[in-house]
């Protein structure tokens, strides 16, 4: 049986334990905050942005070419998958990797592009080809990082060394839910046609096929930056809500250690004086 000095730093140890699982919470909660202001934010213009363009690319016509809309019959698949640069965020970074490697068909054919320490070192360990990482943006990324990001993915598909980019992130639901999400990026498909039912119309000046050309890599920036922000809103949750069980679990720790130092304290009380008792008998 443990003896109580051992119990009271045990004691001790879990609620410097809590002490720093608390204030973590604390810390995540207020960033949540930020962060899932900006991307309930940005989540209508990210979809009007992908509205516009498909209604752009539907009026473009089929002749229209740009090197974003070519299919290309060879070269490597490229995911791009969006992880954490820190840990004790839960199952955020693990779920991301598993949706990433859920996609792989060849792991000789396939390129990975990945943003954040914590999936850098998943896919390293595992021999993945990694062209590629972004690190100290995970939870703070801005619209130039994005960008740049971006650039890089449509520099690879232009040269036709890839064939598609994929990407992974995590899609922000609620301070309690958040789910992994795969979108196909390039290359871009071009719906032809009206689309049926109520749509806009637009005046194109000096025509579609221009527009659609400028809009395009605006298209990629926007759709990456919006992942980098429900990514981001996602792990400080999952961050949250890690911190937050992980102090209930030291205070139930600590309240069981409590009655456990109790009951040994207690024994050792009725062991002495039994010891007394005996002792007082004894010389009688």
């Amino acid at each position: 049986m443990a003896n109580l000095q051992d119990i009271r730093h045990r004691i001790s140890s879990v609620n410097s334990t809590k002490q720093i699982t608390s204030a973590m919470n604390m810390v995540a909660t207020s960033r949540l905050r930020r962060a899932k202001g900006a991307a309930v934010a940005n989540r209508p213009y990210a979809e009007k942005v992908m509205q516009v363009v498909k209604q752009v690319a539907a009026n473009a016509g089929s002749d229209f070419m740009d090197p974003l809309l070519e299919t290309h019959e060879t070269g490597k698949k490229l995911i791009f998958v969006i992880t954490a640069d820190k840990g004790l965020a839960g199952a955020y970074t693990s779920n991301a990797c598993k949706k990433a490697t859920s996609l792989v068909e060849d792991k000789a054919n396939t390129q990975l592009v990945v943003v954040g320490r914590k999936g850098i070192a998943h896919f390293r360990s595992r021999q993945y080809d990694i062209v590629d990482s972004y690190v100290g943006i995970s939870d703070r990324a801005t619209f130039e990082d994005a960008r740049k990001i971006a650039q890089n993915l449509m520099n690879r598909f232009r040269s036709g060394e890839i064939r598609e980019v994929v990407m992974v992130y995590t899609k922000f639901i609620s301070a309690i839910s958040c789910e992994p999400q795969s979108v196909e990026l390039l290359p871009f498909k071009q719906e032809t046609g009206a689309a049926e039912g109520i749509h806009d119309e637009y005046i194109f000046e000096p025509d579609a096929a221009t527009v659609l050309g400028y809009l395009l890599p605006q298209y990629l920036y926007t759709t990456i930056y919006a992942a980098l922000l429900q990514s981001a809103a996602s792990e400080l949750s999952s961050r949250m809500n890690a911190m937050s069980n992980a102090t209930d679990n030291a205070d139930e720790m600590v309240r069981k250690l409590n009655i456990h130092y109790n009951k040994v304290r207690q024994a050792g009380i009725t062991t002495e004086l039994t010891e007394i008792v005996s002792g007082a008998t004894a010389l009688e």
